[in-house]
């Protein structure tokens, strides 16, 4: 049975007869870690696809950081490895113009055989907290910023080093925030990122040097569906990483790729519209902050314990949290401060919006998008009171809650959580803490290099 929100077989009509270039397309699925899987198949496998979908296993969606697969997500052996049908998300498909010979791309969501959704689709969550505030008459409005490293392989399996810059060869040295001859010397590949943006349809705004070497930072407009702004996302840092690829680097989203180099982010921006596009979170008065706003900010820092997992999905996301390094350490929020881990920006009272500034850029949108929805609607629910707001360096104020203290914490916090049973679903929950707890203990299992160096002989 075909979904009803799935794309419509004129979609793919119209598309073939634009594109008789085009020979073959990727069919993307994003599983819980954001890590696009699927396969590519001949131009006269698309318009098919669109009519009945395409039978993929379930255990595409239980697999872990190294595509293996985890039985204990459920959707493995004990499922029978069973099909399912993938069926393409309306206005997804859309050229790659950085293919030779041209490809085109599709994004896919799972389902069912009698056209359910699959729960343990991560898209599925945001749709469902979507839908939720939709139905209340509240409108998710949101986009994200994305920072990323453009590097390069180091040698003989060094660190990677900063991508020599294009203009001039130069490999970048030392944190040039915001420096404009920096980008000007990026030119070629800024030029093809924001062509390829332009084809894709992502509305790609500013482009800053950030504060690492060799970091970068892309902002997306915000759009008026929550799932159209994470499927930006998802297709900016697949676009990113093809592009930088066939330039000789590497498009890195990992959180903390450099210990003594700032972190990478994924700032989510939102607000909420009534049905005739009024911004419920503008000021009621000058410089007066909406109930509503408040309340959603309420809510957001009454969860980010219990959601921190989804915030900071892998081993490495631990390193971004340090004080003075622009990643939050603490529950709080200010205004015009980016010191604290909600903040309201400055700006135009009637575009009031808030600023989640946890998620690291490794952290899957349309996780971090429901967990932000949810948060908002029980802040909203329970007509919440955020408390006072950060005044100066938030990471020297004093705080009564905590976060979780590593990535174990996180994982059994997670586990237990009875928003976050709500908030992606009991089995989209179930599937991302067994992934987790596969890939802590993998990593626990490895004993790394300076454990050698530091006890092989001295202890």
């Amino acid at each position: 049975m075909k979904p009803a929100a799935a794309a419509v077989e004129e979609e793919a009509e119209v598309f073939l007869a634009a594109h008789p270039e085009i020979v073959a397309f990727d069919l993307v699925l994003i599983d819980a870690n954001g890590i696009a899987r699927g396969k590519i198949v001949r131009r006269h496998e698309l318009l098919p696809i669109f009519k009945d979908g395409r039978h993929l296993p379930g255990s595409i969606l239980g697999l872990d950081v190294w595509g293996e697969d985890v039985e204990e997500t459920g959707l493995v052996w004990s499922d029978g490895d069973a099909d399912r049908r993938a069926w393409p998300i309306a206005g997804s498909l859309t050229a790659l113009p950085w293919t030779s010979p041209p490809r085109g791309q599709v994004q896919l969501s799972l389902h069912e055989l009698d056209g359910r959704p699959v729960t343990a689709d991560p898209r599925h969550a945001l749709t469902r907290q979507d839908d939720l505030l939709r139905a209340q008459g509240m409108n998710p409005v949101a986009a994200f910023e994305l920072e990323f490293y453009l590097l390069e392989r180091g040698p003989d399996g060094q660190p990677p080093l900063p991508a020599r810059l294009p203009l001039t060869g130069e490999r970048p040295a030392g944190i040039q925030v915001y420096r404009v001859e920096e980008l000007d010397r990026l030119e070629p590949f800024i030029d093809e990122v924001y062509r390829a943006a332009e084809v894709l349809g992502l509305p790609l705004e500013t482009m800053i040097s950030e504060y690492g070497c060799g970091q970068y930072e892309l902002t997306l407009h915000h759009r008026p569906s929550i799932l159209q702004a994470a499927d930006d996302l998802i297709r900016l840092k697949r676009m990113l990483r093809a592009i930088a690829a066939r330039r000789g680097m590497l498009a890195c989203f990992m959180a903390k790729p450099y210990a003594d180099q700032a972190g990478s982010g994924m700032h989510i921006h939102a607000s909420l519209t009534d049905r005739t596009g009024a911004n419920l979170f503008a000021d009621i008065a000058d410089g007066q902050l909406a109930p509503l706003l408040t309340q959603a900010v309420a809510g957001l820092l009454e969860t980010m314990e219990e959601s921190l997992l989804v915030f900071a999905p892998h081993a490495n996301s631990w390193r971004r949290f340090a004080a003075q390094s622009y990643a939050p350490l603490s529950p709080n929020w200010g205004v015009n401060n980016r010191s604290v881990a909600v903040r309201v920006p400055a700006g135009a009272t009637k575009g009031r919006h808030l600023e989640q500034r946890a998620a690291g850029v490794d952290a899957n949108p349309y996780l971090v998008g429901a967990v932000v929805l949810a948060a908002m609607r029980r802040g909203i629910a329970k007509a919440a009171v955020p408390g006072p707001a950060a005044e100066g360096n938030g990471y020297a104020a004093p705080d009564p809650l905590t976060l979780p203290p590593d990535w174990r914490s996180a994982i059994l916090r997670a586990a237990a959580s009875p928003f976050l049973k709500d908030a992606l679903g009991e089995r989209m929950l179930a599937v991302l803490t067994a992934l987790k707890r596969a890939e802590y203990r993998r990593f626990a299992n490895e004993i790394p290099t300076f454990e050698y160096q530091t006890y092989l002989e001295t202890v």
